[in-house]
């Protein structure tokens, strides 16, 4: 029997216990529809008005918080009642929103600029300061919301990057339990809170995987963690990296009547999606991450992202998964954001991203952390320019600079761009950039027919000669960067001896539409034409 895994840390607070593993860093935040007792979504942020209510129910839940608690506690609880006082942090967050900034964006920035300044200090007890910033804002980010910091379960081993002090406080800890920090300080309010209250903590371990339930015990004497066999240590670590190559598996490769190799992968809309997979699937060709974030609260939360990121990467295993960063705007608004003088411009996808950095920063950060779990790709909608790639690049680098400055583990996925634009179709030896391309064919048949988009399933069958007609000349274009199509055309058995005959060898399709495009890709050569016999 292989024996646990014993990793050395630096003690914060002496004693010793054990029990089942509670994961911090993978919050388990229903969304929205998830939430009866939750206010919708529109009514979960607003404007300034809405800010100062949400500071006000924080500086309530704190006071509350502080009753009846020691005064070491109450000290740690008013200094955070005194951040959320300083009318300079309020100030600041307003004038993000006077430059045309949603408050819940706003609010993010202005708190994230302040730990990101903690962070970097030289002085020990200044970085451990940065956890109570963060506790701030996530207080204020729920209230916003409405959707409060859940507790952990009772005796439990909290393990995470870092602990806020007011999720310490709020705890029963008189069921036992431990803290692990990957990081941490010794000088932090957690770290004394824990020695007040004899609560066994250890700091410094690094990353390490486990599983939540997975029994572990903290030696807070000696400076360990026991892991259970079969956990290991995580290296502390992934240096960014440039896009390289093609990322496509053959898992899921088949073969056409004459033997040319294809790749059928599938579409989801929701992370529960990803239980199509089976040996004979080439991962995820496309998830529509706005189907998964629904409210301008969720595009602020970075972890709830890299929950349902790492979730779909995890599922996925080997095979790899593209996953299209928000595609809002026009007909598919964000609640939270429909009144925004941004969208009245018709704004939509990349452009309303580049347009809105703070949304896309948050999104970049949880793709970035997400893809050392999988084998990760980006995809920009909407694209019309090749500057819009270079811009959207240039900010994935900037937050991946962020995050190795705060240790934090990440990678650079490869990012490519959906060809949905007929400029863009035109013109895609422009897009050096661009690791690769897939055709989305709903938008494309829209714009090239200039129909209405309740008319597209009416005119859809009247355009496809000019769509399929636009694919074969842009797939000529593509240099021989990967490509693939994942609108619904990939979906239409009637559609694929033109798609075939374009050059197309990369299918991506709605999970039940899977069984059908296999079997008639089996019966078709790789031009097009049907098989002898068929």
């Amino acid at each position: 029997m292989a024996e646990p895994l014993r990793l050395k840390a630096k003690s914060a607070s002496p004693g010793i216990a054990s029990g089942p593993a509670f994961l911090a860093e993978e919050p388990k935040a229903p969304s929205a529809a998830e939430r009866p007792d939750a206010a919708p979504a529109s009514q979960a942020v607003g404007g300034y008005g809405a800010l100062e209510k949400a500071i006000d129910i924080s500086i309530g839940e704190l006071e509350h918080l502080a009753d009846g608690a020691d005064a070491e506690s109450r000290d740690i609880i008013d200094f955070q009642i005194e951040v959320l006082r300083d009318p300079s942090i309020a100030e600041a967050t307003g004038a993000r929103m006077e430059a045309d900034e949603n408050v819940v964006f706003a609010w993010v920035a202005t708190l994230d600029a302040y730990i990101g300044e903690l962070e970097a200090a030289d002085e020990e007890p200044m970085r451990a300061r940065a956890v109570d910033i963060l506790d701030i804002k996530n207080r204020v980010l729920g209230a916003l919301a409405g959707t409060p910091i859940a507790d952990f379960p009772p005796g439990s081993v909290f393990i995470g990057k870092d602990m806020e002090p007011s999720r310490f406080l709020a705890h029963d800890w008189s069921k036992g339990g431990g803290i692990a920090l990957f990081a941490g300080s010794t000088a932090g309010h957690v770290a004394l809170l824990a020695r007040a209250k004899s609560v066994p903590m250890v700091i410094g371990t690094g990353r390490f995987s486990a599983a939540d339930g997975d029994p572990v015990s903290v030696d807070g004497n000696a400076g360990a963690v026991i892991l259970q066999a079969g956990s290991m240590l995580i290296p502390p670590l992934v240096p960014a990296q440039e896009p390289a190559g093609d990322t496509q598996t053959t898992g899921g490769e088949l073969r056409t009547a004459d033997g040319v190799p294809i790749l059928l992968s599938i579409n989801i809309n929701d992370p529960a999606e990803i239980d199509a997979l089976d040996q004979a699937t080439a991962g995820v060709g496309l998830m529509r991450s706005e189907f998964s974030i629904t409210s301008v609260a969720d595009a602020a939360n970075e972890e709830r992202q890299l929950a349902i990121y790492r979730r779909v990467l995890e599922q996925a295993g080997d095979g790899p998964v593209t996953i299209r960063m928000l595609d809002i705007g026009g007909d598919k608004p964000l609640a939270g954001l429909e009144d925004l003088p941004a969208l009245a411009s018709g704004l939509r996808g990349i452009r309303l991203l580049l347009a809105r950095p703070e949304i896309a920063r948050v999104q970049a950060r949880a793709l970035l952390r997400a893809a050392v779990f999988g084998r990760l790709s980006v995809m920009l909608p909407m694209v019309t320019f090749p500057d819009e790639i270079d811009r959207m690049r240039e900010l994935f680098r900037e937050e991946a600079e962020k995050l190795g400055r705060r240790a934090l583990r990440h990678r650079m996925p490869p990012i490519g761009m959906m060809v949905e634009v007929p400029a863009a179709a035109l013109m895609l030896d422009t897009f050096g950039a661009a690791a690769f391309f897939s055709f989305g064919t709903n938008d494309l048949t829209q714009y090239l027919a200039a129909s209405a988009r309740d008319d597209i399933d009416a005119d859809a069958g009247k355009a496809a000669p000019a769509v399929l007609r636009l694919i074969a000349q842009a797939v000529k274009l593509t240099a021989g960067k990967p490509v693939s199509i994942c609108g619904d055309m990939a979906g239409n058995p009637s559609y694929l001896p033109g798609l075939l005959a374009a050059g197309l060898r990369h299918f991506s399709v709605a999970p039940a539409r899977r069984p059908a495009i296999r079997s008639a890709i089996i019966g078709l050569n790789a031009d097009g034409t049907r098989a002898a016999g068929e």
